[in-house]
């Protein structure tokens, strides 16, 4: 069947508008200018034989026949989008994206990524670390320039997260559970104050960790000492960090003490650079994630990943356990530590 069209970009430029009521904001997510959208927009109409906009003063409003064929429209690109998708799915070797948090990527996955990569030496891995949130916007909303990341935009196949793992419309595989307790260099076990028990942290300086992980409520330090009875510590002083790597690399330097999960300095704590000091940790009410479109879940590269993942979380909560540290540990519970 032969299809009378207007052009695929003036219908771009109509969907943009709608979802903005701008010409300008449209502008900016297509990378034109407004005055390429406006002629966009008056070349559709031109072509379509009805007005689309209402143009008032600073303020567009749709017409009742844009409002009546927009979401079809939108239907349109979600579905020419999936095409490219199976168009692609057809293809299960090649370039495996992988978005996930820099400290994760640090600690975590790039030194054991070999593993993986021998393996299945038919995936090419691309690590873009990034501390983005995920788009968890409704089925059939479109992203704009300033959302979230979103996986087609941003040619992501998979992305691993911290938090609650709610992410609608998405495949979710939870990685791991993750538990929090302070972290320090062996050398700040002796000297004039060692850290034997909580109440010592008085004399230590606190490693804060500050990465943005868009739930925060208090600092965790505030939380961990509360929940641990300990007073006297001043939980606001001490460097702050946006990245958890970097608050360990602090403790690994005798800098001073990092309230961090064990699961990302598990190499450091087997190598002796680092120590849990006392037999406290805090349960998280939040995890890692393995995320992807549902559409691609079970591409052959994107299931191989996840397998992977999977079986590397396992080793790690083994190993974990069998930490003298960890096992046995009396557990204490904050909300959001």
């Amino acid at each position: 069947m032969a299809y009378r069209l207007p052009p695929l970009n003036a219908l771009r430029a109509f969907e943009a508008a709608a979802r903005h009521l701008s010409f300008s904001k449209a502008a900016e997510e297509l990378f034109v200018t407004p005055a390429a959208i406006s002629h966009q927009i008056k070349s559709l109409e031109e072509h379509l034989g009805v007005q689309l906009f209402r143009r008032m003063n600073r303020a567009l409003a749709l017409t009742e026949v844009a409002h009546a064929c927009l979401p079809l429209l939108r239907q349109g690109f979600d579905c020419l989008a999936e095409a490219v998708e199976l168009a692609r799915a057809q293809d299960e070797t090649g370039i495996l994206t992988v978005s996930l948090t820099p400290s994760f990527a640090v600690k975590w996955l790039v030194p054991r990524l070999d593993n993986f990569m021998s393996r299945h030496p038919e995936i090419e891995m691309r690590i873009a670390a990034s501390n983005d949130l995920l788009d968890v916007r409704r089925a059939g909303e479109r992203a704009s320039a300033t959302d979230p990341m979103d996986f087609r935009r941003e040619d992501v196949d998979v992305a691993i997260r911290f938090g609650t793992g709610h992410y609608p419309e998405y495949h979710v595989t939870k990685l791991f559970s993750v538990q929090v307790t302070p972290l320090c260099s062996p050398q700040l076990l002796t000297g004039e104050h060692p850290l034997l028990t909580p109440d010592d942290l008085r004399y230590h300086t606190l490693l804060h960790d500050e990465t943005p992980y868009g739930f925060e409520t208090e600092s965790h330090w505030v939380q961990w000492l509360r929940v641990a009875n300990v007073e006297g510590v001043d939980p606001a002083r001490g460097p702050r960090f946006n990245h958890a790597s970097l608050a360990i690399e602090a403790a690994i330097d005798g800098q001073g003490v990092a309230l961090g999960l064990p699961v990302l300095a598990l190499p450091d704590i087997h190598a002796g650079r680092l120590v849990i000091p006392f037999k406290l940790v805090a349960p998280l009410e939040f995890g890692y994630w393995i995320v992807c479109p549902a559409h691609t879940a079970e591409r052959a590269k994107v299931r191989a990943f996840r397998e992977w993942l999977l079986e590397e979380a396992r080793a790690d909560e083994l190993a974990l356990a069998a930490l003298p540290q960890i096992a046995g540990a009396d557990t204490i519970h904050a909300h959001g530590v």
